[in-house]
């Protein structure tokens, strides 16, 4: 029988995290509202009603208020590969971006909020640099994983290879639902087929490596 954490801890924990998506909301907010670098940090957490300090402490990086969610991902991903059975690293991957999908996970839900996100970051060159670094790390964080999973030193060329592969499938397949939603069409459809289509290549290249 396991120990759970003690009632304050609990609630402790709870009081941050939920700061921590308070502050992030007012942000992307401002920033959305008024554009990346016409917003400071000072703004932020005058409007959030917490020091400036509170601020960084949940994000070192400014840029770190706008992409808060990438720690999420790769939470989910090591869950699903550590939970896979006899299933494939890639394949698990694959089988848990389809299901995020599906069950509309707010990761890949379409919507004007994403639409006006992505505005944001575009007509920030701060934001864009930021978001071409966080995919490369993304990739690199999956590789690691990926090769962990099947017990290879890292880093490993196949799973770079899979990972390089699987988050480029991803970026494309966004950015087709993301046109797609603006156009009036359904998003989700033009996601899933993108993704499909990405991930048989995947199958593929990596065919006869402990991946698929």
């Amino acid at each position: 029988m396991t120990r759970s954490d003690p009632p304050q801890d609990g609630l402790r924990s709870r009081k941050k995290a939920e700061t921590r998506q308070r502050i992030s909301n007012i942000a992307t907010h401002l920033f959305v509202e008024r554009g990346f670098e016409n917003v400071s940090v000072d703004d932020i957490a005058r409007e959030a009603e917490v020091a400036r300090k509170t601020v960084f402490n949940y994000f070192p990086r400014k840029e770190d208020l706008v992409f808060d969610r990438e720690d999420e991902l790769r939470d989910l991903v090591r869950r699903s590969l550590a939970e896979r059975g006899k299933q494939s690293p890639v394949h698990a991957f694959e089988a848990l971006m389809l299901t995020l999908l599906r069950e509309d996970h707010p990761l890949f839900r379409m919507s004007e909020r994403p639409v006006q996100f992505w505005r944001t970051v575009a007509q920030s060159p701060a934001l864009t640099i930021r978001a071409r670094e966080l995919q490369g790390t993304l990739a690199d964080d999956l590789a690691d994983m990926l090769a962990d999973a099947v017990e290879r030193p890292t880093p490993d060329s196949d799973a770079r290879l899979a990972a390089t592969m699987l988050m480029g499938t991803l970026v494309v397949a966004y950015g087709e639902a993301l046109a797609d939603f603006r156009k009036g069409r359904k998003p989700k459809l033009a996601f899933e087929r993108v993704m499909e289509r990405g991930f048989a290549g995947v199958n593929v290249a990596l065919a006869g490596t402990p991946y698929i």
